[in-house]
């Protein structure tokens, strides 16, 4: 009977859904294929940048903003995101970053981690057809229905993620949260940034380094408009004074047995608006570069994308 009964749970486990916990509503669901940890229902409502629009920004349909300052690419190379910014990513970010649910940070490891996949195949294919090792400008030779279509082919596989033991042909040398003020660390208790760059660093064994530090406290960007977010992010961040963190970051150069200038710096933050803040981060960085003589080439990557 016992052996029935065994038999019987092993063909149904076979036949039957693949259930599991899902980390988002707590609920026990049919596991989804495409996002590790969800059940279906939960995964569906996940609003997936899975072809950007804009080449520069990464926003999944047009943007005025990057067409009126395309013939002047900026310090940026360009941003991608893993989800749109909306209603449930709004309740999804407020409940981790105000309400102590520090526990999404893995869900949101999850998608940072599918976005950065991304970013290196779509680094891969532009670097290839540039037949160049790094770019220090936007590769606008590219055309739009190219990256396109690899989007569209790799949709489905950028979930299995590209595991460091199968390095991807393109990867960053160096995450870099944007820093959050005193006061806002205080009322917080963690800067949401610095968490989303040790998800991908421990996922592909890369540095992060906080390089950066602000200069003054910014009242909250939600509440202002496009000219007040870049009004207020000018000469916000510096680079850091922090002398165990310089040397740190000349370790990273030095061991590298080969360094193949410009180091790949990838700007790491929660979400992206009007840009002007990982604008004014690239700003930071490339006037230290400057100083020191080292090149690098700045990018970004966000959890979502308004």
């Amino acid at each position: 009977m016992k052996l029935f009964a065994n038999w019987r749970q092993s063909l149904n486990s076979l036949l039957g859904p693949d259930l599991q916990w899902c980390r988002l509503c707590g609920r026990k669901g049919v596991r989804s294929k495409e996002a590790e940890g969800l059940c279906l229902k939960c995964a569906a409502s996940i609003p997936w940048i899975r072809t950007p629009r804009c080449l520069k920004c990464g926003r999944p349909v047009g943007c005025p903003d990057c067409n009126r300052s395309f013939a002047d690419p900026g310090l940026l190379i360009l941003n991608r995101s893993a989800v749109t910014y909306s209603e449930v990513m709004r309740e999804l970010l407020g409940r981790y970053k105000y309400r102590g649910d520090e526990h999404l940070i893995g869900l949101f490891g999850m998608m940072m981690d599918r976005a950065y996949s991304m970013m290196c195949l779509e680094m891969a294919h532009l670097h290839s057809f540039n037949n160049q090792s790094s770019a220090s400008t936007f590769p606008i030779k590219i055309s739009s229905p190219n990256i396109t279509t690899l989007h569209q082919k790799h949709a489905e596989i950028i979930p299995s993620r590209l595991h460091p033991r199968h390095a991807p042909a393109w990867q960053g040398d160096l995450l870099v949260p944007v820093p959050v003020s005193e006061s806002r660390l205080r009322e917080r208790g963690f800067n949401q940034a610095e968490q989303l760059a040790d998800q991908l660093s421990i996922r592909y064994g890369i540095p992060q380094l906080p390089l950066l530090v602000r200069t003054h406290h910014t009242a909250k960007q939600s509440f202002k408009s496009r000219a007040e977010r870049l009004n207020d992010m000018k000469h916000a961040f510096a680079f850091t004074s922090d002398l165990k963190v310089a040397a740190e970051f000349a370790f990273l150069v030095q061991k590298q047995e080969t360094p193949t200038p410009p180091l790949r710096i990838i700007i790491i933050d929660d979400i992206y608006t009007t840009g002007s803040t990982l604008r004014a981060c690239a700003a930071a960085i490339d006037s230290w570069s400057r100083g020191i003589g080292y090149p690098v080439s700045i990018y970004s990557l966000t959890l979502a994308r308004s």
